[in-house]
């Protein structure tokens, strides 16, 4: 009996010291978010003093024409960031998955995931030289600094992390799946976009909203390849951060914060309704055979 108590009273303690750390980690993680949010709305200009509330941080962001601008450009930088990202990840995975043996694989799968452990420094460092060096030979204004510039660097970024993710669901699929439509009369092409895109839908939209936060939240890259009038917002922020911070920072970080929240929340709201879907054609299917 006492055995069985101080095993009952072992796991207890086990499983409060657990989740004591679990809330600590959660509280240093995001109680500072919070504090930046409830700041935002401080009508002292001192961050370390509240001097009541009010939204004229708010109000003033409208009429701070660079900020606006810096958001838009990283908006656009993102999305397209982004989409690039979940083709070339998409087309990555596909082969690294279905193709086992071709000549250069290792080569091909290691420069794929280089991204992952490269330092950004080092990345962003060879992208400028990369394009100085294209902007010499062509004197194209494709390659100068600037939004196109940011985007391909970007890419070359979430590509990386897109792929993996990609990678993991294809890996996971039932190939009797797509052996079947082809038995069916199916070509490969449509094999892929009428079968495999569809049952990895929910990993394309996971890549795409990672790649998405990965854009609109590099610094490194984009100070390297951005130039005069292309300047993203994580750089106006970091720039400004450096001369003293206000709650005017503060509204813009949650206004970011908000959008990425609403992103994900419709996210998993469709990733949620895509899973229920497919669970109940699966069931559908298994009851009428």
């Amino acid at each position: 009996m006492n055995a069985l108590v101080r095993l009952l009273t072992s796991a207890t303690a086990a499983r409060a010291f657990g989740r004591g750390w679990l809330l600590l980690a959660f509280g240093f993680l995001y109680v500072p978010i919070i504090a930046l949010v409830v700041f935002s709305f401080n009508d002292s200009p001192m961050l370390t003093h509240w001097g009541g509330f009010t939204t004229r941080w708010y109000a003033q962001l409208t009429q701070d024409r660079d900020l606006i601008e810096a958001l838009w450009l990283s908006l656009q930088i993102a999305f397209l960031s982004a989409c690039g990202a979940v083709v070339l990840g998409t087309l990555s995975a596909f082969t690294l998955v279905k193709y086992k043996r071709f000549p250069g694989r290792t080569l091909f799968s290691g420069m794929t995931s280089a991204p992952l452990v490269m330092p950004e420094v080092i990345l962003g460092l060879s992208l400028l030289l990369l394009l100085v060096a294209l902007q010499g030979l062509t004197d194209s204004p494709l390659f100068d600094r600037g939004l196109t510039a940011i985007w391909l660097g970007h890419m070359l970024l979430c590509t990386a992390y897109a792929t993996v993710v990609i990678q993991a669901r294809l890996g996971e699929l039932n190939p009797q799946l797509e052996e079947a439509a082809m038995d069916l009369g199916a070509r490969p092409g449509q094999v892929f976009f009428l079968v495999t895109l569809p049952m990895i839908g929910q990993a394309l939209a996971s890549a795409w909203l990672l790649a998405f936060s990965l854009s609109l939240d590099d610094v490194v890259i984009s100070a390297f390849l951005s130039g005069p009038g292309s300047t993203t917002l994580p750089l106006v922020i970091f720039s400004r951060a450096r001369l003293g911070l206000n709650p005017g920072i503060n509204a813009v970080a949650t206004v970011v914060i908000a959008v990425v929240a609403i992103a994900i929340t419709l996210g998993s709201l469709w990733l949620a309704r895509a899973e229920r879907r497919r669970a109940a054609e699966i069931s559908a299917a298994q009851r009428g055979s």
